[in-house]
């Protein structure tokens, strides 16, 4: 199946890695949906790619079940699911102002980790219901903070090891529907929310890396997405995306 046959649905996907997942496959000639809580950027990323946009919360079930539909249908199908939303809250087990919060640690589970199990497995199920023996393709985004995480990313290092974690099993329910599930856990790249940190930070991150010693370009994770979708003996597996980067 090339590119131009790929109905392809990206929460996340108004900025950042997935917003540049649907830059480079409806650029390639594939059918493309933006699934984002942000109809605003949404619909900019929309327009200016020619994708659908459909308005969801990934932590809201019903919410993600009538956005996936939706986004089936303006495709008129759907081979392809890549799960991208994410949030990165810093906050230390106990800090300043005492232990860390359980609202944000909660939050964030709800986002990174149960987001993405909500929408890859209702995507999985419309995928069923496909034609042929090789149906879809779900491509979950971790993190190498789900191996190696920092001060401060308690929250985020767990939803992400979960992410993690859900690659195999989920590989295993799914095969007898066929559908594949890879996993990319993406290194430090240039997106809005690490340049929200500044150039100093962004450049201390960046002495880390083995090669090449830079940031991660946002277009280089939409190449591995797109890798994930084109090798079809590529499953249940994790893919470091991080330049050789092993956090200290």
């Amino acid at each position: 199946m090339g590119a131009t046959e790929w109905a392809v649905v990206v929460s996340g996907g108004a900025s950042g890695l997935g917003e540049a997942v649907v830059r480079d496959l409806a650029g390639r000639g594939a059918r493309a949906a933006v699934l984002d809580r942000d109809a605003t950027r949404g619909a900019r990323v929309a327009e200016e790619t020619g994708a659908a946009l459909v308005e969801a919360d990934v932590t809201d079930e019903e919410s993600v079940g009538r956005a996936l539909v939706a986004a089936r249908d303006a495709m008129g199908g759907l081979t392809a699911c890549v799960c991208c939303a994410g949030i990165a809250p810093a906050e230390r087990t106990v800090g300043r102002q005492g232990p860390h919060s359980l609202d944000t640690f909660r939050r964030t589970l709800d986002v990174n980790l149960l987001g993405s199990f909500a929408v890859a497995s209702r995507a999985a199920a419309l995928m069923a219901d496909g034609d042929g023996e090789e149906r879809g393709t779900i491509v979950l985004t971790a993190s190498v903070a789900a191996f190696e995480g920092q001060k401060g990313q308690a929250a985020y290092a767990a939803s992400k090891g979960g992410v993690a974690a859900l690659v195999l099993p989920m590989a295993r329910d799914l095969a007898s529907l066929g559908v594949r599930v890879v996993g990319i856990a993406p290194g430090v790249f240039r997106t809005p929310m690490l340049e929200g940190l500044g150039s100093e930070v962004m450049d201390g991150l960046a002495a880390d890396v083995v090669f090449p010693r830079r940031l991660g370009e946002p277009s280089e994770f939409a190449h591995a997405v797109r890798y994930a979708l084109e090798a079809r003996y590529l499953n249940g597996t994790v893919i470091r995306l991080d330049g050789g980067l092993r956090m200290p």
